[in-house]
């Protein structure tokens, strides 16, 4: 063989070893990331998920793929963002609120690791906390069972309430009943009435605080919602734009002009689903990972807020609170 045939022959299968690697070379695992919010509305949460899936040794781009779907907030568009990511093949979805059902509904067989603020056993997601079984497992905070401690806090700041408005997601029947039920036994033995708000888009969130003044309530509860979660800080600035007491369960809320938030820190959950999605992606499987309960709650009070509003907060409940803004 001639010199120059030979460093031919060479050069050219140096220059394919690259192309044969890359085609042996193993597809990253794609994570479906089914969202009921927007995306420029989470970006806090997709964050945590992100480090969660670090923590196990997962980065995107790198050793994983994410594709995203997001509902804009429109609860009927997530049957077909599901189906979607089941035709995809994902490896897992990652889900939260009303989209974790509809994952559920779309598979049996892809790994489903959700975050809801309600109970996962009472709504059908899984059997038990303790052994899901199936294909779903999650993460679970207590936004739900504490709606009752909210109103007791509003009535708290606010002696001379009579009627408090509670703020529900129409579009999510399943919650908005269960949290308005949670609240009509604590409500009697206040005293007070509720009167229930529907919103389920953002023309109706101005629609129902514009409404607050002419149905002369004394305050207003945010019931727990993947909707209003996403919208946290905009409820503040409604709350505080239209003066009205009202508690809600995600700092953003108060921090933004709501009076007070009590609840969960929820951003640091969202970093618990992406640790769970890591331990999945790794083997394990969702019916042997309990359903992760939230313990630990929150309370943040807007001192600047109270005092627009001519609210004298006992100094008992400011010591009480985890953070003041002021």
């Amino acid at each position: 063989m001639k010199r120059r045939e030979f460093i031919t022959l060479v050069g050219g299968a140096a220059a394919a070893w690259p192309l044969t690697a890359r085609a042996q070379s193993p597809a990253l695992p794609v994570i479906g990331y089914l969202g009921t919010e927007s995306a420029n509305a989470a970006p806090d949460r997709v964050r945590e998920f992100l480090q969660g899936l670090r923590e196990r040794g997962y980065i995107e781009g790198r050793n994983v793929a994410i594709e995203y779907r997001w509902a804009e907030g429109h609860n009927e568009r997530l049957p077909t963002l599901a189906a979607e990511l089941v035709q995809r093949q994902v490896a897992l979805i990652a889900t939260n609120g009303a989209a974790a059902l509809a994952a559920k509904a779309a598979t049996t067989t892809i790994p489903i690791v959700f975050y809801t603020g309600g109970d996962p056993v009472q709504i059908g997601l899984v059997a038990a906390l303790n052994r899901p079984g199936g294909n779903v497992t999650g993460v679970t905070d207590l936004n739900v069972g504490v709606g009752s401690k909210r109103l007791e806090l509003l009535r708290e700041l606010v002696p001379t309430a009579t009627t408090i408005g509670v703020l529900v997601n129409p579009a999510n029947r399943t919650r908005a009943e269960t949290v308005v039920r949670e609240l009509e036994g604590p409500a009697q033995a206040l005293q007070l009435k509720l009167h229930v708000l529907n919103a389920g888009n953002d023309r109706d969130l101005d629609a129902a605080f514009e409404n607050l003044a002419q149905l002369r309530l004394s305050g207003l509860v945010v019931g727990a919602d993947a909707f209003f979660a996403s919208r946290s800080k905009r409820l503040g600035e409604l709350a505080a734009r239209h003066r009205v007491p009202a508690i809600f369960a995600y700092r953003e809320f108060a921090a933004s002009g709501g009076l007070l938030s009590y609840g969960a820190n929820n951003t640091e959950l969202y970093r618990q689903v992406g640790i769970y999605s890591g331990r999945i992606l790794k083997g394990e499987k969702p019916a042997d990972l309990p359903v992760y309960q939230s313990t630990k709650v929150e309370m943040i009070l807007n001192l600047k807020t109270a005092k627009a509003l001519n609210i004298n907060v006992p100094n008992t409940l400011v010591g009480r609170a985890d953070e003041v803004v002021e």
